[in-house]
């Protein structure tokens, strides 16, 4: 089922000359409503007797939808359109980050301290004792996010130059919730040993890696080479961010039913890198019974088609996805738009539990199953209970970093997720409310604070 919701994905500001007449702005409003817009923010720039200039921002939920409304307007007897901008793009223009210095250069003497002849002193302590480089530079805050732009949100092998603008984003948001300085570092390769060799190389700048949108199974490896072989915490976003926030969902929508964690069937459909990664952690936290599906059906013993990272979950039935899932407690769909039925829900256990996370439309969208299901959930911001890694990474990295931990261990991993569970308050526990908001300031905290205990507990906090 295509997804038809206006959102801010495809969002419009359209600069309009309307008659100044009683209704002429009515008209426009119907049109724009009429053809399933929203309507947002409505400015007046600059009215006369005869003209009011304004500008009107509308959602749509497509390229072909935002079209369908701009003809629709341009029908219109008497309205101007006068020019259209794309909101997204606008926001894009120029690129998102940009680097600022820490310090003022108002004299000369900043300048010597700062740069020449000064920072010769500081070379010097570096090059006697590396480890002042944790110290003295950049490094203790900084983290690489990487790609082959191989695997592209949802969108495919779109290259290294397409997939600048998500880690543009992910640099944003690294900054804006951890107040960790991240730069994107889009290879012009995919080929492993090649890249693995590239971060090898970079390491000397940064306190730690961030991977991501790399095709499984290559971004196994790449991770598994680059953990042994640097001596700096490596994070594969796509696979630990989305098995932590959805292991913290999954912890608070079983209180609402009760279950405990070790007595239920899951079945995950999809068996990339973030499934097989959800699985891991499910399994690390208790859950005994995992069922995976991929686009050919369950992961079965039975089939010769299979990785190593999904012979890992191989079981001896075989089927389809509508086969698994009858009685199923949970399921986790990390997979593609509209592979999950009202017909399969309904065969799940009573009080199921739905995640589906496909991006930007679910394996099932939400209405068609409320009154089947215990508790849903999706990777979207305009449904209740978002699973969004944003919870995860950011304090992940931050207590990484504070505590200079030399890895990610499964330990934080599972720790991050009952912290981030733990931030919705019992009284607040809702089937609505499984998950703290993308915005709520304590969650990078809270889970930096986790993931330092974790490190400490182990002993790999060199800090």
């Amino acid at each position: 089922m295509v997804n038809l919701t206006p959102n801010s994905s495809f969002s419009l500001t359209l600069r309009l000359e309307v008659p100044n007449r009683v209704g002429m702005l009515a008209s426009v409003t119907q049109a724009i409503a009429s053809n399933g817009g929203n309507i947002g923010q409505i400015d007046l720039i600059e009215q006369s007797r005869a003209v009011s200039t304004r500008d009107l921002t509308v959602d749509a939920s497509s390229t072909e939808h935002a079209e369908t409304i701009v003809e629709a307007i341009k029908a219109l007897p008497d309205i101007k359109l006068v020019n259209v901008y794309d909101r997204t793009f606008n926001l894009h223009r120029g690129g998102k980050i940009s680097v600022c210095s820490r310090i003022e250069i108002k004299s000369v003497s900043d300048l010597a301290m700062a740069y020449t002849p000064g920072v010769g002193r500081i070379c010097r302590a570096i090059a006697e004792n590396p480890e002042e480089v944790h110290n003295l530079t950049i490094k203790q805050n900084t983290v690489a996010i990487v790609t082959d732009g191989s695997a592209v949100l949802g969108l495919g092998n779109l290259g290294a130059e397409a997939s600048l603008p998500v880690m543009e984003g992910k640099a944003m948001l690294f900054k804006e919730f951890a107040n960790i300085d991240a730069f994107p570092i889009c290879l012009a390769t995919q080929d492993t040993d090649e890249i693995v060799r590239t971060v090898k190389n970079l390491e000397p700048v940064f306190g730690g890696v961030n991977l991501e949108d790399i095709a499984a199974p290559r971004c196994f490896e790449i991770e598994a080479r680059l953990r042994q072989e640097l001596d700096i915490p490596v994070f594969h976003d796509d696979q630990h961010g989305t098995a932590i926030v959805t292991l913290a969902a999954l912890i608070n929508a079983l209180k609402l039913v009760n279950k405990p964690i070790n007595k239920i069937r899951v079945v995950i459909n999809g068996a990339g890198a973030a499934g097989v990664a959800v699985a891991r952690l499910l399994r690390k936290a208790g859950a005994e019974t995992i069922i995976m599906c991929d686009s050919k059906g369950m992961l079965s013993t039975q089939r010769t088609d299979l990785t190593e990272e999904k012979l890992e979950f191989a079981v001896k039935a075989q089927g389809s996805l509508a086969g698994a899932i009858q009685g199923a407690d949970v399921f986790i769909g990390v997979s593609a738009p509209g592979v999950l039925t009202p017909e399969m829900v309904r065969s799940m256990t009573k009080d199921a539990i739905v995640f589906a996370m496909a991006n930007p439309i679910p394996e099932i969208q939400p209405e068609l199953i409320m009154n089947d299901v215990a508790v849903v959930a999706t990777g979207r911001s305009d449904y209740p209970n978002q699973i969004n890694n944003v919870l995860a990474f950011p304090g992940i990295f931050r207590g990484a970093l504070d505590c200079r931990a030399k890895t990610i261990t499964t330990l934080m991993c599972l720790e991050a997720a009952n912290a981030i569970a733990s931030l919705v308050n019992p009284a607040d526990l809702n089937r609505e409310h499984i998950i703290p908001s993308v915005f709520d300031k304590r969650v990078s905290q809270v889970v930096a604070a986790a993931v330092q205990r974790a490190a400490r507990e182990e002993g790999i906090a060199r800090r």
